[in-house]
């Protein structure tokens, strides 16, 4: 009897310790998240929740990924989709709606989803930057338009991305549909072709492999990349810099804003917690840690922003804009007239 007294018990003990272990709360992110691990920490220690991070490449890849597992879904939470791919996400019905209260805080221009499942979370401007040092040595005016980039005095200077396959590549091509219309951004694009633009994959390969930037290694001492990677290159570099060795090019419409939104990924057995979670991404707490992480602006309006974010980046008085219905209808059709103009 007391045997089965003393397993009785320590059945008890092992259930009680069991429901003590905290679940995981699954986020699907892109590869450039980032936050301070001391937020999560104590988001994890609140909710006795561990906190799984997922990534899975960029806006395009983890829509893609998210697309395919939506009848048994990988995550409780998707972050990183943006304005150029948040229509197909709308269309596939991945987002569980969720008003969440500190939406109150985000100006409308960034609510693009009226039903509030993917929820706006930081932006940015996706913009050409250049090297200083390569335009003062050759004494080399700017450009000061995207028509100026076909002048054969920047043949074979400018780097820029596959649209099919990464986000900047994508937003950089709308920034052009914007400028020279439907039925002048591939005239446009020929004209690059023939002035030696070069076309690679990726972003990570753009900026590490072909631009000169800072360490003066790449051919190209432009490439498309965010209009706040000077300040990047600022804050993380090994030495004390004065400046930025590199600026953006912000004129009217060379810049594309992208938008970012996080969303409830429908099937989740964790709403609650993943209801918390973007109460927290939507927090100042969490806002006010996204520019010096991921170099983006949050989108909270009471957020403060960093000085020294500020201090190096130059932001576009007029970004290019598209209308997102419009990029729905159009997106791969224009995707498609590049590849066959460019990739032939």
């Amino acid at each position: 009897m007391k045997k089965t007294i003393f397993i009785f018990a320590a059945g008890l003990l092992l259930i009680a310790a069991c429901s003590q272990q905290p679940n995981n709360l699954i986020v699907m992110t892109h590869d450039s998240f980032a936050i301070s691990e001391a937020i999560i920490t104590a988001f994890e220690e609140e909710n006795n929740i561990k906190v799984v991070f997922l990534p899975s490449g960029d806006a395009g890849s983890i829509l893609n990924r998210a697309i395919l597992s939506k009848n048994a879904p990988v995550a409780d939470i998707l972050y990183g989709i943006d304005n150029t791919y948040l229509s197909r996400a709308i269309d596939e019905n991945l987002f569980e709606v969720y008003n969440a209260p500190l939406l109150a805080e985000i100006p409308d221009e960034y609510k693009l989803d009226s039903k509030n499942t993917a929820i706006p979370i930081d932006y940015g401007d996706v913009c050409i930057n250049y090297q200083k040092r390569f335009f003062r040595e050759n004494n080399l005016d700017l450009p000061t338009s995207l028509k100026d980039l076909t002048d054969p005095k920047y043949a074979n200077l400018l780097v820029v991305e596959n649209p099919a396959t990464s986000s900047p590549g994508l937003a950089f091509l709308l920034a052009t549909i914007a400028e020279f219309g439907e039925d002048g951004y591939l005239e446009y694009w020929n004209d690059l072709k023939e002035n030696g633009i070069v076309v690679v994959n990726d972003w990570e390969t753009a900026y590490y492999t072909n631009f000169s930037g800072s360490a003066g290694k790449g051919a190209q001492p432009m490439v498309v990349s965010y209009g706040t990677s000077p300040a990047a290159e600022v804050i993380f570099s090994e030495e004390e810099l004065v400046e930025s060795p590199t600026a953006s090019l912000v004129e009217k419409n060379m810049c594309f804003r992208q938008i970012e939104f996080a969303g409830i990924l429908k099937g989740t057995k964790n709403r609650i917690l993943a209801e918390k979670f973007i109460d927290l991404m939507l927090s100042a707490e969490f806002q006010e840690d996204i520019p010096l992480n991921m170099f983006v602006f949050p989108a909270n309006r009471n957020a403060v922003i960093p000085q020294e974010f500020l201090d190096n980046i130059q932001l576009p008085e007029v970004p290019a804009v598209l209308e997102t219905d419009k990029i729905a209808e159009m997106r791969e059709t224009w995707i498609g007239s590049w590849r066959e103009l460019m990739l032939q």
